[in-house]
């Protein structure tokens, strides 16, 4: 048996009392956001807010392209190269260790 065997269960665990829970959660830290922004949107001199409002976004894709761009690649190859010699290293050095034991 592994140290996280006795763990309790996550909250968002799918057993009934905790469902219930984390519901009560939810709606708790909703209503405390509301009153937040309803205190913000009074310091700021705004209306209300109303609960009968609709928010309506418009939006449209387009493809750009994929991949990296040329910047963008010359950028990913060194990184990979840099790590590649962080590795090397460390592999040398965790031989010389080995080597002096």
């Amino acid at each position: 048996m592994g140290p996280h065997a006795r763990l309790p269960r996550p909250l968002s665990s799918k057993s009934r009392a905790y469902s219930t829970t984390l519901g009560a959660l939810r709606d708790v830290r909703r209503a405390w956001r509301t009153a937040r922004a309803d205190l913000a949107h009074a310091r700021a001199g705004l209306p209300a807010h109303e609960e009968d409002t609709t928010l309506v976004t418009e939006s449209s894709w387009t493809y750009l392209s994929s991949g990296y761009r040329p910047g963008e690649e010359f950028l990913a190859a060194q990184t990979r190269h840099e790590i590649a010699q962080a590795r090397e290293q460390a592999d040398r050095v965790k031989a010389e260790r080995e080597v002096w034991r």
